[in-house]
C-alpha cells in the first residue's frame, strides 16, 4: 500500500515538473523548397519538391476573386499587413487551385521587395497543433502562409474553439511572418444544423450561434466562389485546349463540352479540367 503511495506521488510529481517546464518548439530548419507539409506527430516540415499546381493564367472565371488574394498575399510577401483568407463556396471552382497556384506565381516573381514566400500545408485533423507551428517558423526568415484544404467542423466538434483564439487572439497572437489560408464548403466552417442545435439548447441563443458564427468572422478576407455559368465554363475549356495545344474543332469542342457537364450535372473548372484530361488522352496527349 505505501509503495503504490509512494508511486503515485512521484508520477504526480512528475507531471507537475513537466507542466512547469516552459514550451519549447521544435527546432526547424528551411532547405531550398519554398513548400512544405506540417507533420504533426513529428513535429517537423516536409519538404514539398514539386507542388501540383495550375498555371495561374488559366483559372478562369474568377477574375475578382483572384485579384483580391494576390493583392492580399502580395502586401504579406512584402511584409505589410495582410488578413487572413477564407475561400469557400462551391465545389471544385478553384479555391485550393488558386491558393497554390498564386503562391507559384508570386514565388517566380523577380520583385525584389519579395521576401520568401513559404507556403506550408496543414491537415484539418492537425490544427490543435497549430500554436506549436507558428511558434516554431516564428523566428525564420521567411513569410509562411499556413494552408489547411477543406476546413470544416462536425457536430460535437470543439476544436473550433482553439482555433479562434490561433487566428488573432491569445497572448502570443499570431507572428507577423505567418498568414492563415483555408478553403471550406461552408462558410461559416461547421453545418448548419450545428449551429441550429446550439440555438435550440442554449440558454442565450443569440449568443451560441454568435460563438459559432465569429470563428469565420476571424478571417479579414472572405472569398466566395459561385457556380459557374456556362460561359465561364467554355472559357475554362478554351483556355485549357489552348495552352495544351489541343487540335479540334471549335463547334465539336463546345458540343463535347456541354455534353461531358450535363452528364455529371454540374459545371465547374474541375468538371473543365477532368474532360479536357479525356479530350487530350483520345489525342495521344498528355498533360
Amino acid at each position: 500500500m505505501l509503495a503504490n503511495i509512494a508511486r503515485a506521488i512521484e508520477e504526480l510529481t512528475s507531471t507537475i515538473r513537466q507542466a512547469s517546464e516552459p514550451c519549447k518548439a521544435p527546432d526547424i530548419k528551411l532547405c531550398k523548397a519554398n513548400a512544405y507539409h506540417w507533420d504533426a506527430r513529428l513535429q517537423a516540415l516536409l519538404p514539398v519538391e514539386n507542388v501540383s499546381h495550375v498555371p495561374l493564367s488559366l483559372l478562369r472565371g474568377i477574375n475578382d476573386i483572384r485579384h483580391l488574394l494576390e493583392q492580399n498575399t502580395l502586401q504579406f510577401a512584402r511584409a505589410h499587413s495582410a488578413n487572413n483568407a477564407l475561400l469557400w463556396g462551391a465545389r471544385g471552382m478553384g479555391k485550393s487551385s488558386l491558393v497554390k497556384a498564386l503562391h507559384a506565381d508570386i514565388v517566380e516573381r523577380t520583385d525584389k521587395e519579395l521576401k520568401r514566400l513559404v507556403l506550408v500545408e496543414i491537415n484539418r485533423e492537425d490544427i490543435t497543433s497549430l500554436p506549436v507551428l507558428m511558434r516554431a517558423i516564428s523566428p525564420l526568415p521567411a513569410q509562411f502562409i499556413i494552408f489547411c484544404d477543406d476546413l470544416s467542423f462536425d457536430t460535437g466538434e470543439a476544436t473550433y474553439k482553439s482555433l479562434k483564439t490561433i487566428l488573432d487572439g491569445g497572448l502570443e497572437g499570431r507572428p507577423e511572418n505567418t498568414l492563415f489560408y483555408a478553403t471550406s464548403n461552408r462558410r461559416h466552417l461547421m453545418p448548419r444544423d450545428m449551429i441550429e442545435n446550439e440555438r435550440s439548447t442554449s440558454i442565450s441563443p443569440g449568443e451560441a450561434v454568435h460563438e459559432k458564427i465569429s470563428l469565420s468572422d476571424r478571417f479579414g478576407l472572405w472569398l466566395g466562389f459561385h457556380n459557374c455559368s456556362q460561359d465561364d465554363y467554355l472559357e475554362m475549356i478554351a483556355g485549357y485546349v489552348e495552352h495544351y495545344g489541343i487540335a479540334i474543332d471549335p463547334a465539336e469542342l463546345k458540343a463535347r463540352a456541354v455534353a461531358w457537364a450535363a452528364a455529371r450535372g454540374s459545371r465547374s473548372g474541375r468538371v473543365a479540367i477532368q474532360f479536357i484530361r479525356q479530350l487530350a488522352g483520345e489525342k495521344g496527349q498528355a498533360i
